[in-house]
């Protein structure tokens, strides 16, 4: 999912949870910032102080660069969440590793990590890591069907725009690939595949999209992005009433027909290819009180001023300088870019040490 979904469409949902502006403002950055917290290290202040912090996404994703893409171990805790084979902890012992960390939408293990976000609501970055939570919970529907690692489970072929006829998919993927890609048989040839679902690009991420293509297993899939999304949105919300009830199993009802019809219009009608042009639409509609709570003026900035970072540390560039040195000022260690990375390595932590490990899963 782009940043329409991750940033606007868990505002929206943050929002029609009860959330008031503030708490979904925070919410929704969090989300949308996992995908661009691409810097990791140590932060040096001048008074002597320090502190490190993770990233959980890659600096360019750019789908030709195998190598670079495999170097990073940001994708199954933050991006690809193994689905044990939609098994309870215990249950398949005797399936391989790669069975076990196939994405699945709303797995048992997707449940789990719900259930830990809520049960830590009480944290200082408890937030924070509702937005975290929440990217990686929406991914487990976008990411099916895709592991977080370079194998030949990503390997598919026969890829088709349902809504373009004449195989445009495929001839997209052949003038992005180039001679990687066998437009004959619609997949990447050689020994290196792209990890994820880097073989359908962006595919399984644009909400308005209904595509098709053959699994590793020659299996043909047929995918409506929308419903898959709204199925997405249905749960999200669902997860955020509860956290505010601070009771992970609480019985709370879903979406609201008319909430959920205003969503799934959005998802279909809003084509942009471009994630910034969908993003502006939504931010749009969210300005002139589409949806059933007070228009709001929402944004993000991802980096330079009025970015978390710049807040937090004074700095517009994009990139780290490891010999930087910033000036300490108190309200860093409350601000909301170090409360991210705060959440950020709790949630990895969890996720590879104990809640994949209950799986049976060893990621790291």
């Amino acid at each position: 999912m782009q940043k329409d979904f991750h940033h606007a469409t868990t505002y929206v949902l943050a929002r029609l949870a009860d959330f008031d502006h503030a708490e979904a403002e925070i919410i929704a950055y969090a989300s949308q910032y996992v995908d661009d917290a691409t810097n990791a290290g140590v932060v040096h202040f001048t008074d002597g102080s320090m502190y490190e912090h993770i990233s959980s996404a890659h600096k360019t994703l750019d789908y030709k660069n195998f190598d670079e893409l495999a170097n990073h171990q940001a994708w199954l805790p933050f991006h690809f969440l193994p689905g044990n084979n939609n098994a309870n902890a215990g249950e398949n012992p005797l399936d391989t590793f790669m069975d076990k960390i196939v994405c699945k939408p709303d797995s048992p293990i997707a449940r789990d990590m719900v259930a830990a976000c809520i049960d830590s609501r009480n944290s200082p970055h408890a937030l924070q890591r509702l937005g975290i939570t929440l990217h990686v919970y929406a991914d487990t529907w976008s990411h099916q069907g895709f592991a977080g690692v370079n194998h030949k489970n990503n390997d598919i072929s026969k890829l088709n725009d349902e809504d373009n006829p004449g195989n445009y998919l495929a001839n997209r993927l052949k003038d992005y690939f180039g001679d990687k890609f066998d437009a004959i048989a619609s997949k990447l040839i050689g020994d290196t595949l792209p990890l994820g679902h880097g073989a359908a690009l962006s595919y399984p991420d644009r909400p308005y999209l209904k595509w098709s293509y053959k699994d590793s297993k020659k299996n043909r899939v047929i995918r409506d992005n929308a419903a898959i999304f709204l199925q997405a949105a249905e749960k999200m919300y669902i997860a955020m009433r509860r956290f505010r009830l601070g009771d992970a199993n609480a019985d709370v009802p879903g979406l609201q027909a008319t909430d959920k019809a205003r969503i799934e219009a959005l998802f279909r009608n809003i084509k942009h290819e471009e994630e910034r042009a969908r993003h502006q639409a939504w931010l749009e509609r969210i300005a002139t009180g589409y949806f059933d709570f007070p228009p709001a003026n929402l944004t993000y900035i991802e980096k330079g001023p009025g970015s978390w970072k710049h807040e937090a540390l004074g700095t517009i560039k994009v990139t780290d300088d490891k010999n930087e040195k910033f000036e300490f000022r108190p309200g860093f260690l409350t601000s909301n870019w170090k409360l991210f990375h705060d959440a950020l390595q709790v949630h990895r932590f969890y996720v590879i040490h104990e809640l994949l490990p209950r799986y049976g899963i060893c990621a790291a």
